[in-house]
């Protein structure tokens, strides 16, 4: 399977939605239990909150496409107004997907995508370790950490994980 990154747009937010819920329920179930990823999955992942990001200035949304599916996606804004610190807010590949390159191509996209960034963040749940495996080999270091991944009351703690860019 030969994987292209692009923009994502309006018509692959449905597509981008369900590799999330999928993708999330393959990694997190084991964790936090199906009804709990269920939970967040619909809160953080419908297409009416996928949505706005696709016309946020400062923010690279893309995904990585096939020509018959949507195999994965990333997410990142520039934080602050300089415009040094880049965060990665979401890369997600669909398990079927994963080993392929694909993950590594959407963060050069992203990385890519930023010229004046300094630095790359992004946060990880510390049970996630072939996340923690993949970001460690593509030069990310630990950081710091956070009790709410994600949102300001999630209550999912997580690594946070830094690469410098330049």
């Amino acid at each position: 399977m030969t994987f292209y990154v692009r923009t994502a747009g309006l018509r692959d937010l449905e597509a981008v939605s369900a590799l999330l819920g999928e993708t999330w329920h393959a990694t997190y179930d084991g964790i936090y239990g199906a009804e709990r990823v269920a939970e967040i999955t619909g809160s953080w992942h419908s297409v009416d909150v996928l949505k706005p990001r696709l016309g946020r200035l400062n923010a690279e949304f893309v995904v990585g496409d096939d020509g018959e599916r949507i195999g994965g996606m990333a997410f990142a804004a520039a934080a602050g107004a300089d415009g040094k610190t880049v965060v990665l807010h979401q890369l997600y590949v669909h398990p079927d997907c994963q080993g392929s390159g694909l993950g590594s191509a959407l963060l050069a996209e992203i990385m890519e995508s930023f010229p004046q960034a300094e630095r790359l963040r992004l946060e990880v749940e510390e049970a996630n370790e072939p996340a923690i495996a993949f970001y460690r080999a593509k030069g990310f270091t630990k950081t710091g950490s956070t009790a709410n991944c994600g949102a300001a009351d999630s209550g999912i703690p997580a690594a946070i994980y830094e690469k410098p860019l330049g």
